[in-house]
């Protein structure tokens, strides 16, 4: 008896050491996640600025899991890293995020809003017109085909009767990078631009721009997305309570810089001078701010007149079906905690 007891003592020792050597295991195997995350250095991605500067976003996922920081200038850039798993959650313009989910199917989702509007329509100093059916026969400039500006230009144009002339239309639309913008319109090489903050307020200070639309005339009263958030689809399946805790900081980001928009502004040019090497003026800076919305909604309706003008530019081949690029979930759960709004998903 007394060697059966002994048997099964040991069993049991034996049994429960193993249990604690599996959990032992399984706990080193989910720490340490490490969330990359995506962002320009402009203030149209404010929330990231500023969480990266004071480390909320950090704070928020627990010393166990540890943010990547990458920076970008150009979204298609930022959407390549994110085919290429090299990123997990990002700030980026509804175009680029238009052309991810697309060319991915589906592997990349919107999950909240981060900036509306932000961006004017300028012409040279010497030239003033009156409206922007005048744009005939001009050259209009815009940082990127297919993005953001490009988008609304087209929008713009489509309302005036006006179509750029690869579609036989008059009107000549330039790419050129937003430095080079302001050197081609102090020039007269180009004769109008649209283009977002804070290029927008540098162009009508620093080389006497004139303002053809502001932004509220751009589109939609100025209720359209300039930024979004995104992240990888496998990503939210796998590491749901991540990106909660990243969308509850980016809300309560959302509230700060609204409620403390100077201090918001002191921290965005901070980290603008940090990661370009030059910050902006004051006076740059207050009327950039002047011109967009810091939110959380991703205002789909204006995403989707995006697609729309899209695949009628030819940037988009067909229509996609857009039931899965919006996951508002996690944000409305959020929300809802908050005693705010919800989006409708």
């Amino acid at each position: 008896m007394k060697f059966v007891k002994l048997s099964l003592v040991m069993a049991l020792v034996v049994a429960v050491a193993g249990g604690l050597t599996g959990c032992s295991s399984n706990t080193v195997e989910n720490k340490g996640t490490k969330v990359r995350v995506a962002h320009f250095p402009n203030i149209t991605h404010s929330q990231a600025l500023v969480g990266r500067a004071d480390g909320q976003f950090q704070k928020a996922l627990g010393e166990a899991n540890v943010i990547e920081w990458k920076t970008f200038n150009a979204g298609p850039a930022e959407i390549e890293a994110l085919f290429a798993g090299e990123v997990d959650i990002g700030y980026i313009g509804p175009g680029p995020a238009i052309n991810g989910y697309t060319k991915s199917k589906g592997d990349l989702q919107i999950i909240a809003g981060a900036t509306d509007a932000g961006a004017i329509l300028v012409t040279r100093k010497d030239l003033v017109l009156k409206n922007a059916g005048e744009l005939s026969g001009k050259r209009v400039a815009i940082p990127q085909f297919g993005n953001t500006q490009d988008l609304s230009l087209r929008h713009i144009l489509q309302e005036n009767g006006l179509k750029d002339t690869t579609k036989g239309g008059t009107v000549e639309v330039r790419q050129a990078d937003n430095p080079d913008i302001k050197t081609l319109l102090d020039k007269g090489e180009i004769d109008a631009a649209l283009v977002p903050e804070p290029w927008g307020a540098r162009l009508v200070s620093e080389v006497k721009a004139n303002i053809l639309l502001d932004h509220k005339q751009v589109w939609r009263d100025g209720n359209y997305t300039t930024a979004v958030v995104v992240a990888n689809s496998k990503f939210i399946k796998d590491h749901p309570d991540l990106v909660e805790k990243f969308l509850r900081t980016h809300v309560e980001l959302t509230d700060y810089i609204n409620k403390n928009p100077d201090k918001a502004k002191e921290t965005v040019n901070t980290q603008i001078k940090e990661l370009t090497g030059k910050p902006l003026g004051k006076e740059i800076l207050d009327d950039s701010f002047k011109r967009l919305t810091v939110t959380n909604d991703p205002e789909k309706e204006s995403v989707i007149g995006f697609v729309k003008l899209s695949v009628d530019a030819g940037f988009v081949k067909t229509t996609p079906d857009l039931k899965d690029l919006f996951n508002l979930t996690i944000l409305n759960k959020i929300l809802k905690e908050k005693g705010l709004p919800e989006i409708e998903n």
